[in-house]
């Protein structure tokens, strides 16, 4: 099981955290869905939970306040060793500070960017909370990915502000792009080039996805839970994969290796 109680690499994705209209409900589906439990919440924090996956921090929950006039959204943070002078980079590269660096008690320091196609992420530089404590396993996050209907802004920017490299072999025509950046040799991410694919209304954005054992009977649970499917449990050559939004509208993918026909979907088995 891949946990850690160590800082992440700068560049890579190491938090999750969703604002939420109703963090009762939202901790309520997701405690159902994966089997999560969740502690925290004080007034110090704004209400912010922590939510645990067999006992390791994996994501956080925290009520929207009136001024956020926004769409239930979870949001991916990126480790990094200086919050303030990525912020400056992130400046310098055409992107947009839209929460200055903050303290959290010892935990830790976040910040909020924007990236030239209008992407949201966060920053942490970590104090005593150093991300996740678990990931790549049922029950907690094993993807980020960025979905930009700018995609020649997005890839020169993340490289400036993380120092990313793209390993372009998913995908590098004119009707399909797919880049996976790594850091220290690592794929941590994936961009994808998505402006032919996203309806108008929906902005740039970074989408994450929770692993399961079970895409199938995941969706069909989280539909019980007053979930929506937006996309049915698909195979793919990296998985079976399907697009849910929660019962508050915050937009999650799930992902099993567990395929529902190996073959068509270009893979000998079923691991």
């Amino acid at each position: 099981m891949p946990t850690r109680d160590t800082p992440f690499a700068a560049g890579t994705p190491c938090w999750v955290d969703l604002a939420t209209s109703d963090a009762d409900r939202s901790l309520e589906f997701y405690g159902t869905l994966f089997g999560w439990t969740s502690e925290g919440g004080g007034e110090e924090f704004g209400g912010y939970l922590s939510c645990f996956s067999d006992g390791h921090r994996v994501a956080g929950v925290f009520p929207k306040t009136p001024d956020m006039q926004m769409p239930d959204v979870w949001t991916t943070y990126f480790a990094v060793d200086d919050a303030q002078s990525t912020c400056d980079k992130i400046t310098d590269a055409g992107g947009m500070v839209m929460q200055t660096p903050m303290a959290v008690g010892d935990l830790g320091t976040m910040a909020i960017g924007v990236d030239p196609a209008g992407g949201v992420f966060g920053l942490w530089q970590a104090g005593t909370h150093t991300g996740f404590g678990k990931y790549n396993e049922p029950g907690s996050v094993t993807w980020d990915e960025h979905h930009s209907k700018e995609f020649a802004k997005s890839t020169p920017f993340y490289e400036k502000v993380f120092g990313w490299s793209y390993d372009k072999s998913a995908g590098d025509t004119d009707d399909f792009r797919y880049y996976q950046a790594q850091v220290d040799g690592e794929t941590v991410a994936g961009l994808m080039d998505s402006k032919s694919f996203l309806p108008e209304q929906v902005p740039s954005h970074w989408s994450l996805y929770f692993s399961v054992e079970d895409v199938d009977e995941a969706a069909a649970k989280a539909k019980e839970l007053g979930a929506s499917v937006m996309v049915e449990p698909t195979d793919t050559p990296y998985g079976r994969m399907a697009d849910l939004a929660d019962p508050t509208g915050a937009m999650f993918k799930l992902h099993s290796n567990k395929l529902a026909n190996p073959e068509a979907a270009g893979r000998g088995d079923d691991a």
